[in-house]
């Protein structure tokens, strides 16, 4: 993962629902023209859904899905489908989940006292294509679609890359007000602060005509909408420019609330204006922490295309989405993001607080030396309308050999031979184990099963 804000907000996201139960149990929900919206739960009890990769099918979480020619998920990957980290009480994502939770069901209250916002955490991760890209409106042969940087079990069903891939299904459901919270899957590149599952937090507002302009002088003259206007940089071509001003200042008010809730009110931030497919306009939030300028999230106005056709027509709305992890490194100096999947003691103990909003600076177990191995090769030759060979290909043979004790992984070196114009690449692999020393020997073991596995499944011919 890359612990950017933005997946496709490069950080959009599941919890307990509170104003729709139905939402947990697996059903359908009837709507109000008639239809209906299917919500699948998992369960949590790992033993009882076992995740496997079959000669013809995959299984997952209990239900197959049959192989085809776009199957690419792994078993490593398999393994933590279901381990849902930001659920388990206590763990550093779980805690962040709940400040932000905690924020969000106190800083908006309905005129009943109950909270404005619903939150849901515990929908099933594997989903269609149409809702993770189409539902989006992402259109076909977007970068984001590659094979190569998603896990599909098949050409249609794959392992949510964003969390936004519920938003549609949600919001058909009835809801005005809600976040998200899950794991989310992307073959990425190696190191400290990327891993191939990461997890995401979203909410989306939507407003109806009254309720935005209940509280503007003379609001009941002005519209959500206009006919005949202009896409412009401000707006979309549907929408008032009165309309689009006020949704902004919302967003921008509501996160700024947020994120300050988080890190302290003496924070700088600034924004800046960016590009997503689903909403326009669209801006990244940027803060000051410890002298540097982050990015911390990506939100913007919805597109009024996803709203027509989730059957919210007569609404505007924003959306927002941030990383868990990335939150987490920051507030709690949590150095590397495979801690988040130890199974330590020594980690756990530390974020066992009796209040969630405790102040915690995570002390390194110990830090253990690296060993640095290479490897070149020689890549195979492209096939006609397709590359033979990626680097996250490399990328996940090495995560499913070495698996956590692999730190890192860089290319140090890229030629073209100037008479055979042939390609070669070099890799430098550093291995380092969070918990005990590695020897020389035992990662010499694992060096040369992934030199042997690079040659037979990726074609790649060795240089060592």
């Amino acid at each position: 993962m890359r612990v950017s804000s933005s997946p496709l907000f490069s950080a959009l996201p599941l919890l307990q629902p509170l104003a729709c139960p139905l939402l947990n149990c697996g059903c359908r929900l009837l709507l109000a023209n008639g239809s209906t919206v299917l919500y699948r739960r998992f369960s949590t009890d790992r033993s009882a859904l076992q995740s496997v990769i079959g000669q013809n099918s995959v299984e997952v979480l209990g239900q197959s899905y049959p192989r085809d020619d776009f199957t690419n998920v792994t078993p490593k990957i398999l393994a933590m489908v279901g381990r849902n980290l930001h659920n388990q009480s206590h763990h550093p994502l779980w805690l962040i989940k709940e400040r932000i939770k905690a924020h969000f069901y106190s800083a908006y209250i309905r005129r009943s006292g109950t909270p404005l916002f619903s939150v849901y955490d515990n929908l099933n991760p594997v989903v269609t294509v149409e809702q993770n890209f189409d539902s989006l409106l992402i259109p076909p042969g977007h970068p984001s679609r590659k094979r190569g940087d998603n896990y599909y079990l098949n050409r249609t069903m794959m392992l949510r890359a964003h969390t936004s891939a519920h938003q549609s299904e949600l919001v058909k459901s009835g809801l005005d007000a809600f976040l998200l919270a899950g794991d989310v899957y992307r073959r990425d590149e190696i190191d400290t602060s990327h891993y191939p599952v990461f997890h995401q937090m979203e909410g989306v507002r939507l407003f109806s005509n009254h309720e935005l302009f209940s509280k503007v002088q003379n609001g009941e003259e002005l519209s959500l909408f206009e006919c005949g206007g202009q896409r412009t940089p401000q707006k979309q071509e549907t929408h008032t420019l009165e309309a689009v001003k006020l949704v902004e200042f919302d967003l921008k008010d509501t996160l700024t609330r947020l994120i300050t809730h988080l890190f302290g009110e003496d924070l700088e931030i600034r924004w800046s204006d960016c590009y997503f497919p689903f909403t326009h306009p669209s801006f990244e939030m940027e803060v000051r922490f410890q002298g540097n300028w982050m990015e911390v999230l990506g939100c913007g106005v919805m597109e009024q295309e996803l709203l027509n056709s989730a059957g919210a027509g007569n609404k505007l709305g924003w959306a927002f989405g941030l990383g868990l992890e990335r939150l987490a490194m920051v507030l709690y100096s949590i150095p590397d993001i495979r801690l988040f999947w130890s199974q330590d003691e020594r980690f756990f103990k530390q974020f066992r607080v009796q209040d969630i909003h405790q102040p915690i600076c995570f002390q390194p177990l110990s830090k253990f030396p690296p060993l640095h191995n290479d490897i070149s090769f020689w890549l195979p030759e492209s096939r006609e309308g397709q590359e033979s060979f990626t680097e996250n290909d490399f990328y996940e043979l090495v995560r499913s050999i070495g698996g956590e004790m692999v730190e890192k992984v860089s290319l140090v070196d890229d030629f073209i031979h100037p008479k055979t114009r042939r390609r070669s690449q070099c890799y430098c692999i550093i291995y380092r184990h969070m918990e005990r020393t590695l020897t020389q020997q035992e990662v010499r073991f694992i060096h040369k099963q992934i030199e042997r596995a690079a040659e037979t499944e990726l074609g790649v011919q060795g240089r060592y």
